[in-house]
């Protein structure tokens, strides 16, 4: 799959320690931190030239909000719509690798948009940007879009522990220290509210459909049924109950190292809902809950996190 060439990158920098400390790990381009780990320069600076096709399928969410999770739900359904057989499937996996697409736009060599361009439709494209940073043809050429969002909480706690095992920050980094950073916009992506706050604005465009990882969670059939009809695939029951057990946290983790590498212990540690009590302490939970009351509790996008059901005790 294509995860394998991020795990190929992620392989080649773990072997070269000296190189992952917190001055290399990220670097600053635009106003915002990226992981060097799987991230250049290069290829952000020719973002722009990346060729949005109107049937491709574009999954977007913050760091750690579940798009590794949608993303092969995606894969699934497109596969299942596609009445792939095990051969077709294998192929198409195969032209991924041999193409060495890394998995999200903003990943990999500035080389990689013109061979997405040898991808046939319809292509998965995934991106952790802000709205206002994502390639202008996207915009233009109107894919829809599936915009992916999880509590602030839970995502903070995964991301400290993301960045601990890919080495994005010092080992001795603590949490309260990852904290600060976090809500102060000093990790790859900035500040979570920001995009929250910036995708606000896209809340009633209907070539946009967004949807919550908790949603997912608690009735993933029906959040299955929801994005194949936003994206037209057409499906049926045994599909659905097919790509829930494919997709499920426990089939992910067994096949991590076959899907994702060496990534896949950092990628797939819990899978739950309610993680944030096992790091938050008093004070940052009313930190936290007194910026989302700031910023973005009273927007549609905010009200659809239900935030009052899934950050407070």
């Amino acid at each position: 799959m294509a995860a394998r060439g991020l795990s190929e990158s992620l392989e080649k920098k773990q072997e070269e320690p000296e190189k992952t400390t917190s001055k290399d790990g990220l670097f600053l381009y635009n106003g915002d931190l990226y992981p060097a780990i799987i991230c250049c320069p290069e290829t952000l600076k020719i973002l722009d030239t990346f060729k949005a096709r109107t049937d491709d399928v574009v999954l977007v969410g913050y760091a750690k909000t579940g798009t590794n999770w949608v993303a092969q739900m995606l894969t699934e359904l497109e596969a299942a719509s596609g009445k792939y057989d095990e051969e077709e499937r294998k192929q198409r996996q195969q032209n991924l690798q041999e193409l060495k697409i890394a998995p999200y736009l903003e990943f990999g060599d500035p080389g990689k948009f013109e061979r997405m361009e040898k991808i046939p439709s319809r292509r998965i494209i995934k991106t952790h940007l802000i709205p206002h940073k994502i390639p202008r043809s996207i915009f233009e050429q109107k894919p829809k879009i599936l915009v992916l969002f999880r509590n602030p909480k839970d995502t903070a706690v995964s991301y400290y522990h993301f960045s601990k095992g890919m080495r994005l920050i010092p080992s001795e980094q603590t949490w309260d220290d990852f904290f600060s950073d976090y809500m102060n916009g000093k990790v790859p992506y900035g500040v979570y509210l920001d995009h929250i706050i910036a995708w606000n604005k896209y809340i009633d465009d209907k070539n946009i459909m967004f949807t919550t990882y908790e949603e997912l969670k608690e009735n993933t059939a029906l959040g299955l049924k929801k994005i194949a009809e936003f994206f037209e695939f057409s499906v049926t029951e045994q599909d659905i109950q097919t790509i829930i057990e494919k997709t499920s946290f426990k089939s992910m983790k067994e096949k991590g190292i076959e899907t994702h590498g060496m990534a896949a212990k950092s990628l797939f540690r819990k899978g739950i809902v309610g993680d944030w009590k096992s790091l938050f302490t008093e004070e940052q939970s009313k930190e936290m809950d007194r910026r989302f009351e700031e910023h973005a509790a009273s927007t549609k996008l905010g009200k659809m996190l239900k935030y009052d059901v899934y950050c407070k005790n």
